[in-house]
Order: structure tokens, then sequence, then C-alpha cells
């Protein structure tokens, strides 16, 4: 086997799947067969690997039943699975860009808890300190963050996730916590060396994540606004506003653009008091490695999805003039 065969079969098979495939795994099953049933039920890339991968990391002691698996699973979530003999009752999915109220509102339709039960667990500070004793390096900033709506805002990572019913909603939220810590564990090093703190990066990427569609742009808009925050100009995005007012609407006035909030990136110079949304490991890395230009000014194309950019506000409203104002 080439490494590169390797390396691409022990990803998920289908990061941002939201597919939940029923498998059932006999009594008796050894390594080699589960590989091979999970191959052909389409959750993994290749049952060989999953048997070398299994024998060269030590894992076994899987045991037989009725699982729910999700081709968005990695290797060692799989095998927490069958070590545990633990089916999850259904799949969660959190998509990328959710805020908390959004996701409050996707949990409450997949699960027991309601709406209000998660928000008012993230008003919880003594949850939250709990968390930071375990996740320091992640939590450290957001737990000294001021004028936040809620600390574990961009901290809840847009996956799909296994759910139990007899799961409490803590332990659900501390999944998600525990994917952003591992997710930025590749990170935490890059971030120690920008002019970034984590709750800092995790605010830009939310904004990133809403404002750009494809890997390009994040990373040409990520550099957009570290040239504004340089030049002391207020980011002027309208995803602060719509944060700011706790609605999500098409179309922001200029009476919104006066909402007076710490969120509001109108009137405030900076990044805010901290994330908009739970961003995507793609906006993170957009952030840590933002694509160098000279641009002051960007504007899309809500039609085709292209975005244009410019160094002065003369050029931008040439483009508005020719691609929003039709």
């Amino acid at each position: 086997m080439t490494y590169n065969y390797v390396r691409s079969s022990i990803k998920p098979l289908s990061p941002n799947s939201e597919e939940s495939i029923a498998v059932t795994i006999p009594n008796g099953s050894s390594n080699k067969m589960i590989g091979e049933i999970l191959e052909q039920e389409d959750v993994i890339n290749s049952g060989m690997v999953f048997n070398y991968y299994m024998k060269f990391n030590n894992q076994d002691g899987f045991q037989a039943g009725e699982y729910v698996f999700s081709p968005s699973m990695s290797l060692n979530e799989i095998a927490s699975s069958l070590q545990n003999g633990e089916s999850a009752d259904t799949r969660i999915t959190i998509p990328e860009g959710y805020d908390v109220e959004q996701v409050a509102s996707s949990i409450s339709e997949q699960t027991e808890f309601s709406q209000d039960e998660f928000l008012d667990l993230m008003e919880d500070e003594e949850f939250f300190n709990e968390l930071e004793e375990n996740y320091s390096e992640l939590l450290g900033d957001a737990a000294e963050a001021e004028e936040v709506r809620y600390r574990l805002e961009g901290y809840l990572f847009p996956a799909t996730y296994d759910y139990q019913s007899d799961m409490s909603l803590e332990e659900l939220v501390e999944q998600m916590v525990a994917t952003t810590d591992s997710v930025l564990e590749g990170h935490y090093d890059e971030i120690e060396e920008s002019d970034l703190d984590v709750q800092e990066t995790l605010t830009v990427a939310s904004l990133v994540e809403r404002e750009g569609e494809t890997e390009e742009d994040r990373k040409q808009i990520a550099q957009v606004f570290f040239n504004r925050t340089e030049a002391e100009m207020p980011l002027q995005t309208d995803i602060s506003i719509l944060y700011a007012l706790g609605e999500h609407k098409e179309v922001v006035t200029y009476e919104d653009l006066e909402v007076d909030s710490p969120y509001n990136l109108y009137q405030n110079v900076g990044y805010g008091p901290g994330p908009f949304d739970n961003p995507s490991e793609d906006s993170i890395e957009a952030v840590l490695n933002p694509t160098d230009n000279d641009y002051y000014y960007f504007v899309a194309d809500t039609s085709t999805g292209n975005v244009y950019y410019a160094e002065t506000y003369e050029e931008h409203n040439e483009l508005i003039d020719e691609y929003m104002d039709e």
C-alpha cells in the first residue's frame, strides 16, 4: 500500500456527510471482517486499511451488535464505538456557520432537549468553568473575554455527532467543545506565532465563514479584515449587525447599522467581543494562512457568488454599481 493511499483511506470517507448508516457487526467478527463490512456499507474508504490501522494502533476488543455509523466518522471514532459497544441512537449534525441560537434550534429538533435548556446551559458559568478546566488552552481566552453573549459561541464545532438517548446535554455539548479542541490542536502553534489569540482567531474565522464560500475567497477576505484592522478602520461586515440584532434577515438597513452593541463592527473598530458563529476548519485555516493583498473592500454578487475586491472606496463603489445595483 502506498503512503498516499493509506493516508487518504484513514480520513473520513465523506467528512461533511449527514447520512446515518445502520450496520450489523456479527458475533465473532475479526478486524478484517469488520473492515470489509464497513467498506461494503460505504462507511469507510478501505477495509484493508481499517484492519492494518487497528492492528498498528493495538485497537481490538470490538463488540458485536447493531450500530449507526456515518461516512463523516474517523477510524478512531468508529473504533471507540465498537470498543464500547455503544451504538448511537441517532447522529446529530451541526452545520458550518450556525450560531449558538441556531445550534439550539437544531438540537431541539434532533433530540429531547429544548432550545431553552440548551441556551440556559450556554449561560451557565459553572458549566463553562468546568469545561475550561479540561480545555484550558482552548477556552482560556474566552474566559477572559468581556461583553460576550455566549462564552461558547465559536467553540461548538460544526460536525456530525453520536447521540445516545441516555446522554446528558452537558455530555453532548462537551463533545462539540472537545472536537473544536481536537481540530485546533494542529493549529495552536500557528496561533501562538500569529498576532491573534484563540478567541480572536475564531472570531475572524466566524466572519470569514459567512462572508466567503470558496477557499480562495476566504483567504482573501481574511486579509482584507487584517488590512482594515491595521489601518484602524471598522470591518463594516453585515454579519456583525445581524448578530448584534439577534436576527437572521436578508437586508440590513441604515437604521440597523446604528444598533448599540459591542458586536456592531460598523461602529466599533476591531473584531468585537467574540465569535459570531461556529466556523469550519477551512475558515480557521484561512485566517491563519491568508492570501497577501492590498485590498480594503470587497463586495459579493449574490446571484453568482463571485466576490470582487478593491483597494479604494471609489473602486468599491464602482463594483457595487456594476454588480449590486441592478
